[in-house]
């Protein structure tokens, strides 16, 4: 007789995880809307908590400007001008990667958090705490913490889409980052004064609630699918860890890297020296001979061009460059599968970044002789940080892009390379922040860094196009794989 055990132990293991997780889901929906009734209904002991809680933290962070400036750093990390571009980058990402599935289940679920959030603030109606001494302010109504719910959703569903990709020992540490990132938003919410903390725990179990309804949907399609239903602590699609590992084919990013890293610091002493030895001949010349620049750029200054140099200049500044970088390494990474590009691009911008700091303070140097329109600045003129910044960032984009795409919509690139800068440049001097020679200096730290770049990190080598590493890795994703 034949053992009919193995075909049904499949359909046992899922119906007692169901069993299982139906239960969590529902505790933890019973938990939230004990909490919701008891925040309706003023229960006077959890007011008096969260008055006592919110009063202590305001307290506390209203005597520091630092630990005001900080707690609204890390709340920014549940706000959603970050986790909105976070998860449309992932999102584009999974479908570079060909994963639809775990597309949509990021999209689906992080709309859902989205239209959550607003309905239950609407139907609670529940006011902002107010507290002795305000530190920051928030919109809308308070129950529940919109910051809570949609960091607990995000990052706990980027958890199960992208665990399968990290290795066993690596995955307690990468959902301790992510609850670590929850907990701390979750905190700055209730510290800053804008949540009390029946908000903030509100917030937490709806999100719970919602992932686990989400995960559980996902899972049954799964099964409808005719796909094995793994643990949760495989993630949602253990199959799709070839696809999701960053660089499943790629050797070692850089052979010697001690020798490597020793020509990098020799190369970055030498643009250095280069940088001061301009700059100081530059610093000597009293009156600056190119003074004259700016002073005629400023005759053309209406409030139009006022407003438009200051969108320009914006371009450059560190919020602007940083957004790039942050959107074009994780696009990179996902069409070419090689971390050498994205090493190149990060060692360009930190280099640079540093050459500039170590320069400028060496130097020393004015700002021109008229009217500066941002005001005051820490560093000296020379050389132009957000030129030089905006000059590394696309030139280094136009190397790695050029060497890898075949398509003519390339060059597109290249022609940034020229033209923002080109645009920073113009209206730097136009603002009266910087003197021809400060573009000078940005124009030889870009030049003398990325060619120091270029030669060590060899950005290029081994490039292949989009179409080269998708038929690599799919050899790689035809090996088999285990499911747990």
């Amino acid at each position: 007789m034949t053992d009919k055990r193995p075909r049904w132990a499949p359909v046992r293991h899922f119906a007692e995880r169901s069993v299982l997780g139906l239960a969590a889901v529902t505790a933890i929906g019973l938990a939230f809307g004990i909490l919701l009734l008891l925040v309706r209904f003023h229960w006077q002991p959890l007011l008096g908590l969260d008055r006592s809680v919110a009063d202590g933290l305001n307290s506390w962070a209203s005597g520091s400007d630092t630990i005001v400036a900080v707690l609204t750093q890390i709340s920014s990390f549940g706000g959603r001008g970050v986790m909105i571009p976070l998860v449309a980058l992932l999102v584009t990402v999974l479908l570079i990667r060909r994963l639809p599935r775990p597309a949509l289940y990021l999209t689906v679920t992080g709309l859902g958090a989205l239209i959550l959030d607003p309905s239950l603030k609407a139907l609670i109606g529940r006011l902002r705490p107010v507290v002795e001494v305000p530190v920051a302010s928030a919109p809308g109504n308070s129950f529940p913490s919109g910051h809570a719910l949609g960091s607990m959703v995000v990052y706990g569903m980027i958890v199960l889409v992208f665990l399968p990709a990290v290795r066993r020992r690596w995955r307690p540490w990468f959902i301790g980052l992510a609850a670590l990132i929850v907990a701390a938003v979750g905190f700055t919410r209730i510290a800053l004064g804008v949540h009390f903390l029946s908000d903030v725990i509100g917030g937490w179990l709806l999100g719970v609630a919602w992932i686990s309804v989400t995960a559980y949907a996902f899972r049954i399609w799964r099964r409808e699918a005719g796909r094995p239903v793994p643990a949760l602590t495989d993630g949602l699609e253990p199959e799709a860890a070839p696809d999701l590992r960053p660089a499943p084919a790629e050797e070692a990013v850089l052979p010697h890297p001690w020798a490597k890293a020793a020509e990098i610091l020799v190369g970055w002493v030498f643009v250095f020296g280069m940088l001061y030895l301009v700059g100081y001949s530059v610093n000597r010349w009293e009156p600056p001979f190119d003074d004259g620049f700016p002073r005629w750029l400023q005759t053309f200054r209406t409030p139009s061009l006022d407003d438009l140099s200051w969108m320009a200049s914006k371009a450059g500044d560190t919020h602007a460059i940083l957004i790039i970088s942050l959107i074009f390494c994780p696009l990179a990474l996902a069409l070419w599968r090689q971390w050498r590009p994205v090493l190149f691009l990060a060692l360009a911008m930190m280099g640079e970044l540093t050459l500039f700091l170590c320069a400028a303070a060496a130097v020393g140097r004015e700002r021109p002789s008229v009217e500066q329109l941002d005001g005051t600045m820490p560093t000296s003129s020379f050389p132009s940080g957000h030129i030089a910044a905006t000059m590394c960032l696309w030139a280094a984009i136009a190397i790695i892009v050029m060497a890898r795409v075949r398509q003519p919509w390339r060059w597109i690139f290249p022609a940034l390379a020229v033209i923002m800068p080109v645009i920073v440049a113009l209206s730097r001097m136009y603002r009266g922040m910087h003197h021809p020679t400060d573009v000078l200096g940005a124009t030889l730290l870009t030049a003398g860094w990325l060619t120091v770049l270029y030669f060590t990190v060899r950005p290029n080598a081994h490039a292949e196009t989009a179409s080269e590493a998708a038929a690599e890795a799919e050899q790689v994703t035809r090996r088999p794989v285990t499911v747990g």
